[in-house]
């Protein structure tokens, strides 16, 4: 009587193929994990010195908030998608209002304040023609 080896041989790299799987996806949440906390610390760093454009108090809660939000995975900071709320705050428009409202998400036209200033204006001029 003779045993084949064979099955053995491939249960073995199956099963080296899932660890291999489990090992990698359990090192994304964490390496994710790492990053929040990092900026967890450099938000907290920005509140005590002062010089975020919130009071202390404020400014920790919001580094708190966003470090639970990015544990759970909504915290969204991926790039392009400031752009993307912008022009989405101008779907309530229709027609030439929501082409000029992208326009000035878009930075075409005049910007003037901060948020620390306490609000951003954005401007365009649109010449109509008299009829």
């Amino acid at each position: 009587m003779t045993i084949s080896i064979a099955p053995l041989r491939s249960l073995s790299l199956l099963t080296l193929a899932i660890l291999a799987c489990t090992f990698s996806a359990s090192a994304a949440p964490a390496n994710a994990s790492t990053e929040a906390q990092t900026r967890y610390r450099q938000d907290m760093a920005v509140c005590n010195s002062g010089q975020s454009n919130q009071d202390r108090a404020t400014c920790r809660r919001e580094a708190g908030s966003a470090l639970a939000e990015a544990r759970r995975g909504a915290l969204n900071d991926a790039p392009g998608q400031y752009q993307l709320n912008a022009l989405q705050r101008c779907s309530v428009h229709k027609g030439a209002e929501r082409s000029a409202c992208e326009a000035r998400m878009s930075a075409t036209g005049s910007v003037e304040g901060s948020v620390e200033a306490g609000g951003i204006l954005r401007q365009s001029v649109t010449i109509t023609p008299a009829q």
